[in-house]
């Protein structure tokens, strides 16, 4: 590696402990890491240390294993799972420790095994981290989702380029996106912030009722519920730390009323649902309720995620992201979730964020649901966003305004 390489990668370290996480003095860090990741975590920790961190807990994955359990495991031990990772959550919750998560994807990792040991695993897995991810998404600990490339990764993302290219390319990639080569990447960042938060205002201000998509094979209508919020860039813990959850980050997001969006939507970007590339999902949507699924591939995936739970099938998340964004711009697609949600508007399924309702992060899971905020132990982000999106912000008295024009915003803001 090249010493403007290393440079940047401690730069990205020193961002995302200092900037992102913003790791307190005396607060100590939680850093769930791929074993391939070790360089970039070890950065980390250092950086946690020097910023008067007193102690760095750090848990191993490796994505070699993890294929082996559903290789070789009986097909009865779903209900295995990490009990030192989840105590060490549990504990790092309640201490209000900080959340650092990297990851580094391989995209094929699962493919040709047994979907549905794989399905059922997941889905008891989440059951038994639900509590604590509610948690989480209640901003009771501040977390980061961050990326570093995997060889079978970046071959992914670059199947064109020499072997010897490809980690250096997606690398680049990232950074980019990161605003790492911005002369400052801190007031590059800064800035960025602002903005998202600017348009927050604006959104919310405006107050609407629903949100009318249009586009190829996208006719969709989705009713966002009162007192919604939309959040976006940053957001402050209930111990009132400042941080950015996930890097790259686009979005300004909010819970749609999860009993009433109407129509349909076709995905614009691929997906990746436990190991399966799924290029093209149209989803039918009637009362809240997904009613009909079609994919080019994986459909009994998606399937079978949408009957998870009872609120698998509905909505918990609508996003808006302008076309002209850096992700958007590179023309690729990273085959993972952090990186291509951001790359253009999006839904999800699944598990709405608290923080999206007015007074959510006081609410138990059945207030929520009675305020139309969505909840399941599953959360599926995926990609309506492109070039061709038209999308309306509808007023209660049925009044229409422009949001999105050609995937672009349709208002202007000033910051204050």
């Amino acid at each position: 590696m090249s010493n403007d390489f290393h440079h940047l990668l401690e730069k990205y370290a020193e961002l995302a402990v200092k900037v992102w996480l913003n790791v307190q003095t005396g607060q100590r860090l939680l850093l769930h890491a791929p074993i391939e990741t070790a360089p970039l975590a070890r950065l980390a920790a250092k950086c946690a240390y020097q910023s008067g961190s007193p102690f760095v807990e750090v848990f191993w994955t490796d994505g070699e294993t993890t294929r082996m359990r559903y290789q070789y495991a009986p097909r009865t031990s779903y209900d295995e799972y990490s009990a030192a990772f989840l105590g060490g959550l549990r504990v790092a919750l309640d201490r209000g420790d900080a959340l650092l998560s990297i990851s580094a994807e391989d995209p094929d990792l699962l493919k040709g095994l047994d979907e549905d040991f794989i399905a059922e695993t997941a889905k008891r897995t989440a059951t038994r981290f639900n509590d604590l991810n509610a948690r989480i998404q209640r901003n009771e600990i501040t977390w980061l989702a961050l990326g570093m490339p995997s060889p079978k990764w970046a071959a992914r993302v670059f199947p064109q380029a020499a072997p010897g290219e490809q980690t250096d390319k997606l690398w680049e990639a990232i950074f980019r996106v990161c605003r790492m080569f911005k002369p400052d990447p801190v007031a590059a960042w800064q800035a960025h912030i602002a903005d998202l938060k600017v348009r927050c205002g604006y959104m919310n201000e405006r107050g609407y009722e629903a949100l009318h998509y249009t586009g190829p094979g996208t006719d969709l209508t989705v009713y966002l519920p009162r007192g919604h919020q939309w959040i976006g860039a940053g957001e402050t813990s209930t111990r009132g730390i400042f941080f950015v959850p996930n890097v790259p980050t686009e979005e300004i997001f909010t819970a749609p009323d999860r009993n009433r969006t109407q129509g349909v939507v076709t995905t614009t970007k691929p997906l990746v649902v436990r190991g399966v590339v799924i290029d093209r999902v149209t989803l039918a949507f009637e009362e809240g309720r997904v009613t009909r699924i079609e994919a080019s591939n994986g459909q009994d995936v998606l399937e079978r995620l949408a009957a998870t739970d009872e609120g698998s099938a509905r909505l918990g998340e609508v996003a808006l992201v302008p076309n002209s964004n850096p992700i958007s711009q590179l023309g690729i697609t990273f085959y993972n979730t952090l990186f291509d949600e951001n790359s253009a508007s999006h839904l999800a399924l699944g598990r709405a964020y608290p923080a999206s309702i007015a007074g959510g992060g006081d609410m138990n899971a059945d207030e929520l649901i009675a305020h139309g905020i969505n909840d399941s132990v599953t959360h599926l982000d995926f990609m309506i966003g492109s070039a061709e999106i038209q999308i309306d912000g509808i007023r209660a008295d049925g009044e229409r305004e422009a949001v999105m024009r050609d995937g672009e915003w349709a208002f202007r803001v000033v910051e204050q």
